[in-house]
């Protein structure tokens, strides 16, 4: 049995790492707040920007813009959506293994998958297991989360737009609420399964004699090579911030169990304490009891 130091020193620590993941919780909390309000306002942008470049591409047809092209797939690339730190619990890992899973098996036909990859924890992840990673970045934080898209997007359009690949996709957490979340693939590049699912919600709604006529200000190829990009740019905005917003709702819910297991842990470790100090007066006491008994005799 440890002796009664060695179990005051561990009750210690214990109390100190609970008192570190209490206010990490609570640091978490604070910055999820944020990050909500930041993504519920990004979302009628996405849902807005989706149907316009739906309707236009309705008009102008599919084959109007290079970024609608599809292709027979022989080269695919996917953004990583991760995080720079640990202690969320599953977050990074959920990702990791949708992307190997999905590379194996909706890509299985495709001759090469290139990452690009955005957080310390996917780039440690797959450096390890000997990926082709073509690029790496710091994870995006609600003041860097649009420029990190905006690179991102050029990056993977003139890939796209070089023939460097058929195929772009994006693999992130989308936050529900604070307790779940979700690992989403979603294809960014070639917009064209997006914009035709669009197409097919908007016609069905429309009048079937209505033939959308529009008077394009400016001309439609100048406002197509506006919109498409900004599309592709608007989708990884909003990944970035629906992984951060997940990160940390993750966060708070590890740093919550941690708590709570520290809390057991103290319970169980003072409950062994007051055990040992038990029995070590019993055994003075015995020790005093029958050397007194000794003396008599």
């Amino acid at each position: 049995m440890p002796s009664l130091k060695a179990i005051r020193t561990r009750i210690t620590s214990v109390k100190n790492t609970r008192k570190i993941t209490r206010a990490m919780k609570l640091v978490s909390t604070a910055k999820l707040r944020r990050a909500q309000d930041a993504l519920t306002q990004a979302r009628p942008y996405t849902q807005a920007i989706t149907r316009v470049v739906g309707e236009l591409a309705a008009v102008a047809g599919t084959d109007s813009h290079k970024l609608f092209e599809e292709r027979p797939l022989h080269k695919a690339q996917i953004v990583v959506m991760c995080s720079d730190r640990g202690q969320a619990g599953a977050f990074n890992a959920n990702v990791t293994k949708a992307v190997e899973r999905y590379a194996a098996n909706e890509l299985s036909g495709a001759q090469e998958v290139s990452l690009r990859i955005i957080g310390r924890k996917g780039n440690q992840y797959f450096s390890r297991r000997r990926a082709t990673i073509t690029s790496f970045d710091a994870a995006p934080t609600g003041l860097t989360a649009l420029e990190v898209a905006r690179d991102m997007a050029n990056r993977v359009i003139d890939d796209f737009q070089s023939g460097k690949v058929d195929r772009v996709f994006v693999v992130y957490n989308e936050f529900k609420n604070a307790a779940s979340q979700a690992t989403r693939v979603k294809q960014i590049l070639p917009v064209v399964t997006e914009v035709s699912t669009a197409l097919v919600k908007g016609a069905q709604a429309a009048d079937p004699g209505d033939g959308g006529d529009f008077i394009y200000e400016p001309s439609k190829d100048v406002l197509l090579d506006r919109l498409v990009p900004l599309y592709v740019q608007i989708l990884l905005y909003r990944a970035a911030l629906e992984s951060i917003t997940s990160f940390f709702a993750s966060q708070m819910t590890a740093m919550e169990n941690a708590t709570k297991n520290a809390g057991e842990m103290i319970s169980a470790l003072t409950l062994q304490f007051n055990r040992a100090r038990q029995a070590s007066i019993t055994k003075e006491l015995a020790e005093i009891v029958g050397g007194a008994e000794a003396l008599k005799g």
